[in-house]
């Protein structure tokens, strides 16, 4: 699971037909990622560079994003020299993770001027690099590194630039010896193969030298090393799912599990980080919602606590209107000064009950405060159950909201920001004097049942909201995961087949908070049996008559239903 030297030969070997293109667009749209749009066989190409420290790869990419309202300094950097250059080479250093994008474009005055785009793929040291060729020094990076973050190289603007440290490896595609045949016979239990190989060849991480040293110690190594090299040649991406997914070039025997192959190593990157990947991000790009979200989940949830406190205080208002009631009784038994008394409760077989007293009242004035306490708790109880009704109902719209977030793509968290601002849970951004302007909400996101029939998915309460009670018509149907935070589905049809039905709710388990539970009950009625209550939460609606399917959340079928079916 790793994208180590092997894989990024792979990969560069696959994104060749990109050199000879230009680029058309250019956009930063997470931290530390961008996404240059090459135009090559009259095809446009999304081409993600990603730094992040976990992630760092360098793919195609399908997966949609969100664009920020404003470049940042590195995106408006790139614009200005990149903006339809050329890509004339792009190549991998030494089988190491890092791979050169080579461009031709023309300064300001009109002159040729040579520009390198350095992707160095190496975990939380991952960085994007813009470069003058000609002078080897550096335009701008993605991440700025001084001298007191790293003291073999400067990484600043205008720096010279030096490349990471050699490491004395040798290449083991433009090497000719047969060094592994002396490695396999010298390999030991205290010094496995497996250690050997990494320490002698570039590139290799730990799932990959295993799977080559289980190579090599099976049958003929020449056979087997000339084999494994040429399968990064003309890869077969796979995935693996066992107890860990794993994703690689080539199907590796070392991996367990079932296995899915794509046509591509894009494709499989893809699919392997559409979830990771977009989990992150929303995380980076959703920080203030989720901080705002949390404290007023813990006020709510504090609050929850003191109402329940009071409403079990509650409980003892019998307790002081019996009391009240002996006092009264026995009066003539009481003296004022005294502190207690102790006198037989004719409520409970005349057994013995001991009431406090105050030695500064009366003693008709003491059976009057039991009293005055019993009426106060018992006009309290009501109260407080509405009260606790009211906080409980806003608990799990505001657990609900946080659900959608676990779930939502970037692109979804504008509606969420509106959502929240609109529920005076954020502040709205002014312009100048005036409210900014209230934004369109997104559409909800299309998927295709198997029979070509589109299904609706709503990803945050606003697009459920629209879903639901404006776009979809009376006949359509609806569904959505039973008792739980989840997306409004909507099948464009008033007669399904079963298998679109199932599809449908597959989806709603999918894009509900039991997306990890292994059978998730659904809900699915006709649209018209739909009613909003008046003043309900964005997202809220109530039904009756309902018929109920239990579905197993399907990823492989989530991402096959996002593309129409093929005739």
């Amino acid at each position: 699971m790793t994208y180590d030297g092997f894989f990024t030969h792979a990969m560069v070997a696959e994104l060749q037909p990109l050199v000879g293109g230009r680029v058309s667009k250019i956009q930063q749209p997470y931290q530390n990622e961008v996404v240059l749009t090459i135009r090559a066989n009259r095809k446009n190409q999304p081409l993600l560079l990603s730094a992040h420290p976990q992630y760092a790869r360098v793919q195609i990419t399908r997966i949609p994003f969100a664009n920020p309202e404003v470049p940042t300094n590195f995106a408006m950097t790139l614009r200005k020299y990149l903006a339809g250059a050329g890509l004339v080479a792009l190549t991998q250093a030494a089988n190491d993770r890092v791979i050169w994008l080579d461009f031709s474009t023309r300064d300001e005055l009109g002159d040729d001027l040579s520009l390198r785009l350095i992707v160095e793929m190496m975990g939380r040291h991952s960085n994007i690099t813009l470069l003058n060729q000609t002078t080897n020094r550096i335009i701008d990076l993605i991440r700025h590194v001084g001298n007191d973050q790293n003291r073999y190289r400067l990484l600043l603007p205008g720096a010279t630039y030096v490349e990471p440290p050699k490491q004395d490896k040798v290449d083991p595609f433009t090497d000719d010896a047969t060094d592994y045949l002396e490695l396999v016979r010298s390999a030991s239990p205290d010094v496995p193969l497996t250690s050997l190989l990494q320490r002698h060849y570039q590139g290799l991480a730990a799932d990959t030298a295993a799977e080559l040293a289980a190579r090599l110690s099976t049958g003929d190594p020449g056979a087997a090393w000339a084999h494994f090299l040429a399968g990064f040649d003309a890869p077969q991406p796979t995935i693996a799912t066992g107890q860990k997914v794993n994703f690689s070039a080539i199907p590796y025997r070392t991996l367990a599990g079932e296995t899915q192959t794509f046509a591509t190593l894009s494709e499989m990157l893809d699919a392997f980080y559409a979830q990771k990947a977009e989990h992150d991000r929303v995380q980076q790009l959703g920080g203030n919602l989720i901080h705002t979200l949390r404290l007023h989940i813990e006020r709510d949830q504090k609050k929850q606590k003191k109402l329940a406190a009071t409403l079990r205080q509650s409980a003892k208002a019998q307790d002081y209107r019996v009391r009240g009631e002996v006092l009264t009784t026995y009066l003539s038994q009481v003296q004022r000064g005294m502190t207690s008394v102790t006198l037989p409760n004719y409520y409970a077989d005349n057994a013995p009950l001991t009431i406090a007293l105050s030695n500064q009242l009366t003693p008709s004035q003491n059976a009057q405060k039991y009293f005055t306490k019993y009426q106060k708790l018992r006009n309290s109880v009501s109260f407080v159950t509405e009260q606790m009704a009211q906080n409980q109902a806003e608990l799990d719209y505001l657990q609900g909201v946080m659900a959608q977030i676990e779930l939502a793509s970037p692109k979804d968290l504008a509606d969420i920001r509106l959502e929240l601002t609109e529920g005076g849970y954020l502040k709205a951004k002014r312009q100048g004097k005036k409210p900014a302007k209230r934004q369109k909400v997104a559409a909800p996101e299309q998927f295709y049942a198997s029979d070509g029939t589109i299904i609706w998915v709503g990803k945050n309460n606003l697009q459920n909201d629209a879903l639901t009670l404006h776009k979809a018509k009376k006949t359509d149907i609806w569904l959505h995961a039973k008792d739980i935070p989840g997306s409004h589905v909507i099948i464009d049809s008033a007669d399904p087949s079963e298998q679109t039905l199932l599809e449908a709710a597959n989806l709603a388990a999918f894009f509900s908070k039991s997306r990890a539970s292994a059978n998730v009950q659904v809900d699915w009625i006709e649209v018209r049996k739909i009613r909003k209550p008046n003043g309900a939460k964005p997202g809220f609606v109530v039904y009756e008559g309902q018929r109920t399917v239990a579905v197993t959340p399907d990823a492989a079928l989530v991402a096959k239903l996002r593309q129409p079916p093929t005739r």
